[in-house]
């Protein structure tokens, strides 16, 4: 069942030769009638671009937050996630690549209003909604009036995306969200080109700007491909970058590559290399460093930058351990942790991961 419609776009111009060009993402595909950009979303109908895959999704799912990964907003809560199709980059690693890299929308089976979704997220007491598991970017405006409408609601709207966006759509998109985390693929602008289609310098701004410009909440994921991404020599550049541009407050996750789409050739990632760079992260004073995709409590537990104290302990998504005051102060010293924290307790959603119906 195809349920697709064109939905009107705000982000594109037209070119003297007749085509359209869409201005969402650095790519800035330039479409003739009918045609459809890298993303496969985003397409040329009647001399303009359009959106098909408004109010569509592939499923629902309620996830704990700290598995998008945020482990500062609102720890133990339950987020409503959902994607759509396509992606405006082409990872050859991409661990989501049966949605990002889909030319089939018919796998949009399900269809939500942003008003279904807030309504669906208020019933299991979700604390926000995600989008997430492809990029949002390429269906901001769904993803944008979903975010009012959490808004309206007093639910927040989380953003996962690799923040490959042009400056004009990047201020709307990004104003409307509470809390992003970006996937930073790489230090290296081969690898961006190679590996990952796209520019890194575009990503590296979009960073800073979310940093600098705006009130969301950001944390950042870099995914470590052994032999790619992964020397000492890139991972000292791309910290010392990090603590310059970011500072020492933002929460980075280094997370563990699996062999996926067009990378089976690859080993996974081992926890040591992990740890190294979690370590080289901390050393270079940044305060919150995390590791993720295997068995670590250690490294995916939140210290006290002030005593060392654990103040949540975690075992991958289950928080095991709380000492927090209700103002997001450890109990010990008082130091204030960044991020934002319900009253003096965590969330109690655990590591479920748990497939919904939305109607409507």
């Amino acid at each position: 069942m195809n349920l697709e419609t064109a939905f009107p776009t705000e982000y594109w111009h037209k070119l003297p030769d007749g085509r359209v060009q869409c201005d969402v993402c650095p790519r800035a595909c330039k479409l003739h009638e009918g045609q459809r950009g890298l993303c496969y979303v985003r397409g040329c109908k009647n001399q303009a671009v359009v959106l098909y895959s408004y109010g569509l999704s592939s499923g629902f799912c309620i996830d704990p937050i700290e598995k998008k990964p945020l482990n500062h907003f609102y720890p133990g809560s339950p987020v409503l996630s959902f994607g759509t199709a396509g992606c405006n980059l082409a990872c050859k690693f991409c661990q989501n690549w049966d949605m990002s890299k889909s030319r089939e929308m018919d796998t949009l089976s399900q269809s939500a209003s942003p008003e279904a979704l807030v309504r669906a997220a208020r019933q299991w007491q979700c604390r926000s909604i995600a989008f997430t598991y492809n990029d949002p970017v390429i269906f901001l405006e769904y993803a944008q009036d979903t975010a009012d409408a959490c808004h309206e609601a007093g639910l927040a709207a989380v953003a996962v995306t690799a923040a490959y966006i042009c400056d004009a759509p990047r201020a709307r998109f990004f104003k409307a969200m509470d809390a992003v985390n970006v996937d930073l693929k790489s230090f290296d602008r081969e690898f961006y080109r190679k590996i990952c289609g796209a520019d890194r310098d575009s990503v590296l701004d979009t960073l800073k700007y979310n940093h600098q410009e705006t009130a969301a909440w950001l944390e950042v994921t870099t995914l470590l491909i052994p032999g790619e991404n992964d020397s000492d020599a890139e991972l000292n550049a791309l910290v010392q970058w990090y603590r310059d541009n970011l500072g020492t407050e933002v929460p980075w996750h280094f997370s563990a590559f699996h062999p996926d789409w067009k990378m089976r050739d690859h080993a996974p990632t081992p926890l040591q290399t992990l740890q190294r760079a979690r370590q080289l992260a901390l050393d270079a004073g940044i305060r919150y460093v995390y590791t993720g995709n295997r068995y670590d409590p250690e490294g995916q537990s939140t210290y006290c930058p002030g005593c060392g104290t654990c103040v949540i302990g975690r075992n991958q998504y289950e928080i095991t351990q709380w000492s927090l005051d209700g103002s997001g102060r450890c109990m010990n010293c008082q130091q204030v942790i960044s991020g934002y924290y319900d009253q003096s307790s965590p969330g109690r959603w655990g590591s479920r991961r748990q497939p919904v119906h939305v109607a409507g």
